[in-house]
């Protein structure tokens, strides 16, 4: 199901851990398994969930808890934008209006191009920087002003 480098790194994260507790691996397994597979099919979860030796359903638990987690195939680019108030307040649903326009989509909507898919996030931990998006869970991006936006679409597009 996964491919050995995966479960490699996987084994590696399960060092992290005493033998018995292997179940608090699974974010990153969860993690490790979408970087491969590009989302969570509930295969992917089943496989996830045997390889830690837990129950299926506290595997989906996590998964659908976390909106780090796709649960469905979705663009190349996930770009997901905090809209909580600091925020909002600093610039993010003008952020929003100018990403919705630019890629003629919503959130939870996924480009006609299928390059890219928007969601709306929680807080990500970084209020002074607002307005503040991620670029696949991994790469943040601080101070976005449209034409800012712009050029990281534009990067993104190649």
């Amino acid at each position: 199901m996964l491919s050995a480098e995966s479960i490699k790194k996987i084994d590696h994260e399960l060092t992290k851990y005493p033998p018995d507790q292997k179940q608090s691996a699974v974010m990153s397994a969860l993690a490790i398994a979408q970087d491969e597979k590009g989302w969570l099919a509930t295969e992917t979860m089943d496989f996830v969930a045997r390889y830690l030796g837990m129950p299926p359903i506290a595997v989906y638990e996590v998964a659908t808890f976390y909106n780090m987690y796709n649960l469905q195939p979705l663009g190349k680019c996930k770009i997901t934008i905090c809209t909580n108030l600091p925020c909002a307040l600093s610039g993010a649903n003008e952020a929003v209006a100018h990403i919705q326009k630019k890629l003629g989509i919503g959130f939870n909507e996924t480009s006609i191009d299928g390059k890219f898919t928007l969601k709306e996030g929680e807080c990500m931990g970084a209020c002074g920087d607002a307005p503040v998006l991620l670029v696949n869970n991994k790469r943040m991006c601080s101070f976005m002003s449209d034409d800012m936006i712009d050029q990281l679409l534009e990067e993104l597009s190649k």
